[in-house]
């Protein structure tokens, strides 16, 4: 019995023994976030466009706080300005007369608490999906599905792809960014694998147009991403900084990107 009474204490002095440690997470002041991606989907009229302004906040915050009561708009070389109008205090501004045209430059403008941001871009080409190939003994285990959709890069210029692949199985698309450097004029695919892909599931396909600037960007943004032990405490190499800048401060630089694309959509369903 005295044994036991002992192994009890100590069973007891060694669970009361534990603290509570409140890790002190490094704070910043919130930076503006712009999610401006204009996008023109062939077979539609490319009228309808928003973009989406939040704050940066805290890691361990469950939600993303809007950006509200901003001035939003983007104007084209033909002096053409579209206003773009807040729903509901989401942070989602929206715009249904903007007029897309290939290859021409737009300017985005946003006021937000007394500061002015900017940023200028081209709206940009894409050239469509030829076809999908499916293949079933991908991946190490040689049981993954792996989709290729095939597309064929227009000959005599630099061109730059997007391409988002979306399933009812991840939360998160599969983003994929790529170059014409070693194929121009040929036909290339993007690709694609999912080991919990299974016959009769529905997989979106995205690609879009992108400039050279954008692809530099996404190509650093997704290196980051992929990173193995990421998490609140790594330090990222660098802060992925995209073309939009803070007129007033300069310092007080936004994240985010402001991107025109020409995009196509397809919807493929798994063999």
């Amino acid at each position: 019995m005295k044994k036991l009474s002992l192994l009890f204490l100590l069973l007891i002095s060694t669970f009361s023994c534990e603290d509570v440690i409140d890790i002190q997470v490094p704070k910043a002041e919130p930076k503006l976030v712009i999610e401006a991606s204009i996008n023109w989907f062939n077979g539609t009229a490319g009228n309808v466009q928003e973009v989406k302004l939040t704050q940066s906040a805290p890691y361990f915050n469950t939600t993303i706080p809007p950006a509200n009561n901003a001035i939003v708009t983007i104007t084209d070389t033909a002096n053409n300005t579209f206003f773009f109008t807040e729903e509901n205090n989401s942070g989602i501004y929206k715009n249904s007369t903007f007029i897309p045209v290939i290859d021409s430059e737009y300017t985005l403008n946003i006021t937000y608490k007394n500061e002015d941001y900017t940023a200028t871009e081209t709206l940009t080409s894409v050239t469509p999906i030829d076809y999908i190939e499916q293949k079933n003994d991908g991946g190490f285990s040689g049981e993954d599905i792996e989709i290729k959709a095939y597309y064929t890069d227009p000959e005599n210029q630099e061109n730059y792809y997007f391409y988002e692949f979306i399933t009812d199985i991840a939360i998160i698309p599969t983003l994929e960014v790529y170059e014409d450097e070693f194929f121009n004029g040929n036909q290339i695919f993007a690709f694609f694998s999912e080991e919990d892909l299974k016959a009769g599931d529905q997989l979106k396909i995205r690609n879009y147009g992108i400039s050279e600037q954008f692809f530099v960007y996404m190509t650093v943004l997704l290196q980051q991403s992929n990173q193995s032990g990421g998490g609140p405490f790594q330090t990222q190499p660098a802060t992925v900084r995209g073309n939009c800048i803070n007129v007033t401060k300069p310092d007080n630089f936004p994240l985010g990107y402001f991107r025109l694309s020409q995009a196509n959509e397809l919807i493929y369903t798994v063999e």
